[in-house]
């Protein structure tokens, strides 16, 4: 038990130094706010780990965190397999894809005169 206690308060004042030279480091006030935000419910975290422990509910955390994650997973595949099946026009916009279609329809029929290569001579310079 005394060894538990030793341990936690180990972990908050080692904590606490790392969140001081953190905070330190950083160049200006702009980003403090959001970092003390941060770390204060870190520290909370901390504190009340041990009696979650005690209480038997860090496992249902756990649980909770690990079902989470796995539809996190699941929902990730399903994107990926979407993205990768789609083609590029079904993100553009009707009437940009019609406009392609209509300009490549009149490309076709501009280019209907042809260019004939009839000779082709490669000389050396003879200096």
């Amino acid at each position: 038990m005394l060894d538990t206690i030793y341990e936690w308060v180990k972990n908050i004042a080692f904590y606490l130094v790392v969140m001081t030279a953190v905070l330190e480091v950083l160049p200006g006030n702009e980003y403090q706010k959001y970092i003390r935000f941060f770390t204060g419910l870190v520290l909370i975290l901390l504190v009340i780990t041990p009696l979650l422990q005690m209480t038997g509910m860090i496992g249902q955390f756990q649980g909770h965190y690990q079902s989470r994650q796995q539809e996190l997973q699941q929902e990730i595949e399903r994107q990926s397999e979407y993205f990768e099946s789609a083609d590029a026009f079904d993100f553009l916009p009707e009437e940009y894809v019609n406009r392609n279609e209509n300009t490549s329809e009149s490309a076709e029929k501009d280019s209907v005169r042809e260019i004939r290569v009839e000779e082709f001579r490669v000389e050396e310079d003879k200096e």
